[in-house]
C-alpha cells in the first residue's frame, strides 16, 4: 500500500465586506435571487450568481417539484442558462448563498454533490477554474479557487 493524500485549499473570509468590489456584486445578486427560489417543501432557498468572461452575470434558484428528483438546485440552473444562452463564454466564477426558511444559516453552504460534478464538467469543458464564494444567509464566505477543490477526484471525460 501506498498513502495518498488529497489536500485542498480554501480562504475563509469573516464577511461580504472583504471581498473584492465585483465579487460582491455578483454575491449580492446571488442574495437577491435566493429570493426567487421555488422551495415549498424544504424551505431552504439558495441563490448562484454566475459571472462569464465575457461580464454578463447569469442568475439562478432552486426550483422544487412535488417529486423532490425533479427539482433543480440553484447552482445548475444558473449554469446551464450560462450554457445554453452562452456556449462560448468561460465562467469566471459563481456566488452561492443559501437562507432556511425555518432557522437561521451563518455557515457558508457548500454547493451539493450533483452540483460539483455539473460545475466540474464546466472546468472541464473550458480548461480553466471557476472561482466559487459560498456562504450561507449572513455572516463568513469561503472561497474555493477550483470546484477541484470541493471535488478532488473527477470523474470526467478522462473516465469514459
Amino acid at each position: 500500500m501506498k498513502p495518498f493524500t488529497i489536500t485542498s485549499r480554501l480562504e475563509v473570509y469573516d464577511s461580504l465586506d472583504e471581498l473584492d468590489a465585483h465579487v460582491q456584486e455578483l454575491m449580492h445578486k446571488a442574495i437577491e435571487v435566493r429570493n426567487n427560489a421555488y422551495a415549498p417543501y424544504s424551505q431552504f432557498k439558495v441563490g448562484a450568481a454566475v459571472q462569464l468572461a465575457n461580464g454578463e452575470m447569469i442568475l439562478g434558484s432552486n426550483q422544487e417539484n412535488a417529486s423532490y428528483p425533479s427539482g433543480l438546485c440553484a447552482e445548475r440552473t444558473a449554469v446551464y442558462a450560462a450554457g445554453a444562452n452562452y456556449p462560448n463564454e468561460k465562467v469566471k466564477a459563481i456566488a452561492i448563498s443559501a437562507k432556511s426558511m425555518k432557522h437561521r444559516i451563518i455557515s457558508p453552504v457548500p454547493p451539493c454533490g450533483a452540483c460539483r460534478q455539473a460545475l466540474v464538467e464546466y472546468e472541464v469543458k473550458q480548461d480553466e477554474a471557476i472561482e466559487l464564494y459560498f456562504m450561507g444567509e449572513t455572516g463568513k464566505v469561503i472561497k474555493a479557487d477550483s470546484v477541484k477543490d470541493l471535488l478532488p477526484l473527477v470523474f470526467d471525460n478522462s473516465c469514459l
